[in-house]
């Protein structure tokens, strides 16, 4: 196509294949780190532009950094077409923005009443009280989570969650986080000091100390073997079902905190 409008920079919602691009201000340097060398323009949210006849706007959906909600007026009609969104505000992109509108166009793979989730604190709490009591015990804390967006939910959640008692150890991530906790960091979301695993010594008494985020590509791999008898975790909303929780356990994720991605 030649042009496409993108509502957040995760793969299912944007790829390569366009002439141009256009997507929320925040999102700019989220979307470069995915798909560099595009040719991307950018809108500040609530920003109108008019493309043949047709006024378009940008709104925050509170899913992930630069996430937007997709406002068309035509006709004296308005359409808003919500992209994945999350209600509850949790400090790493800007909060979900009611918008009025004619017709709303919904994600919605965790509408069923199944999926209730704990207040964002709560669940900092859970992850924090998890962490602390693996480090007093010598053993380290891995945590798979998605590269974009709930890793850094939960590095800045932490961080906010431990405040000025500081963190149980230290954080190291995988390196295919880098790029994404840079892009954020640059934006102004605050994150934890955070280290690769090979910048601590192999025997480093800290590594059984440290929370380690890796995405969920890494769970067996030889990279984990330096972590040693690590208690592992797999956040993700999907953690709602008892089956999925049952096969997690089985591929060893030994505790799985439930956390939402909003409605995607």
């Amino acid at each position: 196509m030649e042009r496409a409008v993108i509502t957040h920079a995760h793969s299912d919602h944007a790829r390569f294949g366009h002439a141009h691009y256009l997507c929320a201000e925040p999102g700019r340097g989220v979307l470069l780190a995915r798909l560099p060398d595009i040719r991307l323009d950018t809108l500040p949210y609530g920003q109108r532009m008019t493309h043949h006849g047709v006024t378009l706007s940008l709104h925050p959906a509170g899913h992930v950094l630069g996430s937007a909600q997709v406002r068309l007026e035509y006709g004296g009609q308005v359409w808003v077409a919500s992209g994945d969104y999350k209600l509850e505000a949790d400090g790493t992109c800007d909060p979900f923005e009611p918008v009025r509108c004619d017709t709303f166009i919904t994600e919605s793979t965790f509408g069923l009443p199944i999926y209730r989730w704990p207040p964002q604190a709560a669940l900092m709490a859970e992850i924090f009280d998890w962490w602390q009591a693996n480090a007093q015990a010598g053993r380290a804390s891995v945590i798979y989570a998605y590269t974009f967006g709930k890793a850094q939910r939960i590095l800045h959640g932490l961080l906010r969650h431990a405040g000025a008692n500081g963190l149980p150890g230290p954080v190291i991530v995988h390196g295919a986080l880098a790029t994404l906790n840079a892009a954020y960091a640059d934006a102004g979301v605050a994150l934890p000091p955070m280290s690769l695993a090979i910048d601590l010594a192999p025997r480093s008494p800290l590594l059984r100390q440290a929370l380690v985020v890796a995405p969920p590509s890494a769970q067996r791999s030889s990279w984990l073997r330096r972590f040693g008898d690590a208690s592992d975790a797999f956040a993700s909303g999907w953690m709602q079902l008892r089956g999925t929780r049952r096969a997690a356990v089985w591929t060893g994720a030994s505790r799985c905190p439930t956390m939402p991605t909003g409605r995607d």
